[in-house]
């Protein structure tokens, strides 16, 4: 019995003695896992520190420089703000004197465009100078750039040599009616341009010409003169009373207030035909009262022949049958 309760007892102490052997290891061990990150945080907040300070170091040692470099900047765009307001007043000026000079519109608007650009470069260089780009470098890049958007850009080189071409040799002006016969293109220009012409349809469609397709292929300008030969054919039958149908033609022309009576009037025999007898009639009409000239004329015409009973002919088969 005795013996039993001494080992109970030291059972009892050896169970006691690993529990406090294995706290106490547990305790070391949470010990340096917090010495550890209490490290690595002194580790990152030197280094924050250190990076930090430089730069500060860094800004401190050259904020002349950056001040220097900050007047710059607001010293070229204070100077391209009075720049852009002196190229338009001169612009403004070169437009007034060339209108004082009656100067095509087309020619202004080409030299305007031509003006704004070359104005607009020089500007660009003299702000670039002020930076402390030298002169010459500046030359040489402008050179290369220019040889390589040359090579690149040959379409829109023979565009403005299109426009150039235009202005010379002036085939048309703003406010012409156009056709560009092989393109099937027609227009009145609104706007020429150093690289395109702006035309304005019928319908109020705008469209874009390259200069380069109006100086290579051949125009038609209908609104060159400022009269126009106004070119008709009707056809009637037969039967009809010719001599009356171009007294009521001729009549016509005489009483329409936009044919031009100083103009030679001409009322004939066309043709001809195999089931009509065609009428021509030649007459000279504003350039800008064409169409609706035309239009009423032949309404007027239609509306007198059914009144006066001349027939107009249209295609149509006849056929006969045979009793045999």
């Amino acid at each position: 019995m005795y013996l039993t309760t001494v080992k109970e007892l030291g059972t009892a102490l050896l169970t006691k003695g690993t529990a406090f052997a294995l706290t106490q290891t547990a305790t070391q061990t949470n010990n340096s896992s917090v010495n550890d990150v209490l490290d690595s945080a002194q580790e990152v907040t030197a280094s924050t520190a250190d990076e930090v300070n430089r730069f500060v170091q860094y800004f401190n040692d050259n904020i002349p420089n950056l001040i220097a470099f900050g007047l710059k900047v607001i010293f070229a765009i204070v100077f391209y703000l009075i720049g852009s307001k002196v190229i338009s007043v001169i612009r403004k000026v070169v437009g007034k004197s060339m209108e004082r000079s009656n100067a095509d519109v087309g020619v202004r608007q080409f030299v305007d465009s031509m003006l704004k650009f070359g104005l607009y470069a020089l500007l660009i260089f003299m702000i670039a100078t002020k930076f402390g780009v030298e002169s010459s470098s500046v030359a040489a890049i402008i050179a290369s750039a220019g040889v390589a958007i040359g090579m690149a850009l040959q379409g829109s080189l023979s565009n403005f040599a299109g426009g150039i071409l235009i202005l010379l040799l002036r085939p048309f002006a703003v406010g012409d009616y156009i056709i560009v016969n092989s393109e099937g293109i027609e227009g009145t220009v609104k706007v020429i341009q150093i690289f395109y012409t702006k035309m304005t349809t019928i319908d109020n469609k705008t469209i874009v010409v390259p200069n380069s397709i109006l100086t290579s292929n051949s125009l038609t300008n209908v609104t060159a003169r400022p009269e126009r030969q106004l070119d008709l054919k009707v056809g009637i039958s037969y039967e009809s009373d010719l001599k009356k149908a171009k007294e009521i033609v001729e009549n016509l022309l005489l009483k329409d207030e936009d044919v031009i009576q100083d103009e030679e009037i001409k009322v004939f025999i066309s043709e001809l035909a195999d089931s009509s007898v065609v009428i021509g009639l030649r007459a000279w009409v504003k350039t800008e009262a064409y169409w609706t000239t035309r239009w009423r004329i032949l309404e007027e015409i239609k509306m007198s022949f059914d009144e006066e009973g001349i027939d107009i002919p249209y295609n149509q088969l006849t056929v006969h049958m045979a009793n045999h």
